[in-house]
């Protein structure tokens, strides 16, 4: 039996996925193979380097940090002088670099870590998704993090690379296609959320993204062989505000993020164990 924990992407969300892993670890449920997308790539190359409770304490120290609020948190102003001043993005890719660096070691491989990693990435000159698991970490987490717009695309070997989570948001494939045998999916809660038609600029953008990231997730989730065991964690529900457009950068409801959604997943893995 193979162990797989499939993190998938959401931006400020990702602090959910901490609850997950605190769930998972005070269930003695321990990853062989690692997958992430996005910031699923952050806290998977965490939990695929320290396979222990010890990385949750410094994941959510992390995610409540002002480290992350740099990320996103400047202000207008200077978002909008970086934009008119390199035109592709608006915020400081120095300050991802340095959370990554903090959270993982600045020159960790991925041979170094405990448990097999792989993050995806896309690839602009191929037009297509790329598995990082050889070399340095650091670059191919940025890589996988690179949010279009936010962030300038992550060059590696001359090739370009932007947000996994535009290819392959939530890859339940590629844990299967590497060996997994139980897989359990940490995500950030959209794919549980209903859809509605568009009424804003800003709904258009969303909903369409939404409706790709749930479709390929969707088409994998019903591909998943049968003698694969599949548990999708629940994120314990939506917190104030993540209707706004900045909800992004709100980084005030990271402990209640975290907390409700190891309280959701305990509650599923306790049920999965009384059934079994």
């Amino acid at each position: 039996m193979t162990v797989a924990f499939v993190l998938g992407g959401g931006g400020v969300r990702g602090a959910t996925e901490v609850g997950m892993l605190r769930a998972l670890l005070e269930a003695d449920i321990v990853p062989q193979l690692v997958v992430g997308t996005s910031i699923g790539a952050i806290n998977g190359a965490a939990v695929a380097q320290d396979p222990h409770l010890d990385v949750v304490e410094r994941l959510e120290h992390t995610w409540a940090s002002s480290t992350a609020g740099d990320i996103y948190g400047e202000s207008w102003y200077r978002q909008a002088r970086r934009l008119a001043k390199h035109r592709t993005h608006l915020n400081d890719p120095d300050a991802l670099r340095g959370l990554i660096e903090d959270v993982i070691g600045h020159d960790t491989r991925f041979e170094d870590l405990a448990v097999p990693l792989a993050v995806c990435a896309a690839s602009i000159e191929r037009a297509s998704e790329h598995w990082f698991d050889s070399g340095p970490v650091v670059d191919a987490v940025m890589a996988s993090a690179s949010v279009p717009a936010a962030l300038p695309p992550t060059q590696i070997d001359g090739e370009h690379f932007v947000d996994g989570g535009i290819v392959n948001s939530i890859p339940v494939g590629e844990a299967v296609a590497r060996g997994a045998t139980t897989v359990y999916v940490l995500q950030v809660g959209r794919i549980e959320e209903p859809l509605h038609p568009p009424r804003t600029p800003s709904d258009v953008a969303r909903i369409a993204f939404e409706i790709s990231r749930r479709h390929r997730f969707q088409r994998e989730r019903a591909l998943v062989p049968e003698h694969v065991e599949l548990h999708v964690l629940p994120y314990g529900g939506r917190q104030p505000g993540d209707e706004r457009l900045g909800a992004y950068r709100r980084l005030d409801r990271t402990h209640a993020r975290i907390e409700a959604a190891r309280a959701a997943s305990a509650a599923y893995l306790a049920g999965v164990r009384a059934g079994a």
